[in-house]
Formats: structure tokens, C-alpha cells, sequence
């Protein structure tokens, strides 16, 4: 006999996916402002912002559902990218105090 599909009646929650890729990517952005110098910062910003899109790819793979895969993606992706946009204006601002 073959298998049978049997949909899912109580689907797991998604968004543990999506915030565990946002708190990677305020991980990565602090990394980034302490270690990195002022003129490096941006390009190191961009480097992390694509390891939270494979990441991000990654964890959803890891889920196994299919239904609003490229939904949770752009999720994912697009809150890190506020993330570490918010936590790099902050690096920004504390470089123009001066001290």
C-alpha cells in the first residue's frame, strides 16, 4: 500500500524560526560595531546581513513545511536587516559624540 497525505491539523508555530534569526542578526551586528573600525563597518554589516539570509534559509528548511516558506524567508530577512539597521544607526550616533 502506498503512503497517504494527512494534513496537518495542529501545524507547528513558525515564528521561533524567524526571531531566533533576528537575535542572530543583533548578535552579529554588535560583533560588528565593537570589533570592526568605523570604515569597515558597512561592509561587514552587508556580510552578516547574508549569513542571516542563509541562516534564515536554513532554519526554515529545517522546519520541513512547505506553506509560507518564502513568506517566512522574507520575515526573517527583512526584520534582520531593521535589526541590525537600528543597532548600526546606534554604532553611528555613539561615533558622533564626541570623547
Amino acid at each position: 500500500m502506498g503512503r497517504v497525505a494527512v494534513p496537518e491539523l495542529a501545524p507547528r508555530r513558525t515564528i521561533g524560526g524567524i526571531v531566533a534569526v533576528w537575535v542572530l542578526a543583533a548578535l552579529i551586528a554588535i560583533a560588528i560595531g565593537i570589533f570592526a573600525t568605523p570604515d569597515w563597518r558597512a561592509a561587514w554589516l552587508g556580510v552578516g546581513l547574508g549569513g542571516c539570509l542563509i541562516t534564515a534559509f536554513a532554519v526554515q528548511l529545517w522546519s520541513g513545511r512547505s506553506q509560507g516558506f518564502t513568506e517566512r524567508v522574507a520575515a526573517s530577512v527583512l526584520g534582520a536587516a531593521l535589526v541590525m539597521g537600528v543597532i548600526s544607526l546606534g554604532f553611528g550616533l555613539a561615533a558622533l559624540v564626541p570623547g
